[in-house]
């Protein structure tokens, strides 16, 4: 991981149950793209550049983890060192949220019980009852807004629905005065991190746009 602590960086890390969509917000975030095929993720780091008026450029840094809790070490170590978190779950499984409600506790624990900037993000939201949400929005409000005194989002990787908001959201979290401006430019590619198999880095070189 860069040094923490960097005045002119910021970092959002994406957390959550494997194949809930982390990966593929940060991807339509970026490349206004979707894909179907889910490929299961260890860790990736992307790293942007964005304006905040008047102050100049900032580095923006996105950690995409793991699902699979494999690392134990590695996920302390991100909370630790983070500014701000997406706790992503999938509004067809139950079972994620509670992933979420496990998260928000160790991040609670590893940060002495001091309160992170966090948003809790159901992804798929464009899928109703008929098509196999199981968790309704009023209901996940009611315990992340009113229990745990976060903020709480729906959005739509597949759709693109809310997906810039999502991350409005986090950066609001994170300094509420200096939102970026409209241009968010790719500075570097992905980083890879460490993984048993090494996959090749992931070439992007496409702007994407904050509104």
């Amino acid at each position: 991981m860069p040094p923490p602590g960097r005045p002119d960086a910021v970092r959002l890390v994406f957390l959550g149950a494997a194949g809930v969509g982390k990966s593929a917000l940060i991807r339509r975030f970026l490349h206004d793209r979707f894909e179907h095929k889910h490929t299961r993720t260890v860790e990736e780091l992307h790293v942007l550049e964005y304006e905040r008026a008047g102050t100049g450029r900032t580095r923006l840094e996105i950690l995409d983890t793991s699902g699979s809790y494999s690392f134990p070490a590695m996920r302390e170590l991100c909370i630790r060192h983070s500014d701000a978190f997406a706790l992503v779950y999938a509004v067809d499984d139950a079972g994620s949220f509670e992933a979420v409600r496990r998260l928000r506790d160790e991040i609670l624990r590893l940060r002495g019980g001091k309160s992170a900037p966090l948003i809790v993000v159901g992804n798929k939201a464009d899928l109703g009852e008929a098509e196999g949400r199981v968790l309704l929005a009023s209901d996940v409000m009611a315990t992340v807004e009113r229990e745990w005194d976060a903020d709480f989002v729906e959005s739509s990787a597949r759709t693109g629905g809310n997906a810039v908001g999502v991350f409005r959201a986090l950066l609001r979290q994170v300094d509420p005065h200096h939102l970026p401006s409209p241009a968010l430019r790719r500075r570097r590619d992905t980083v890879p991190r460490p993984a048993a198999k090494k996959r090749p880095p992931l070439k992007k070189n496409s702007s994407c746009v904050l509104s």
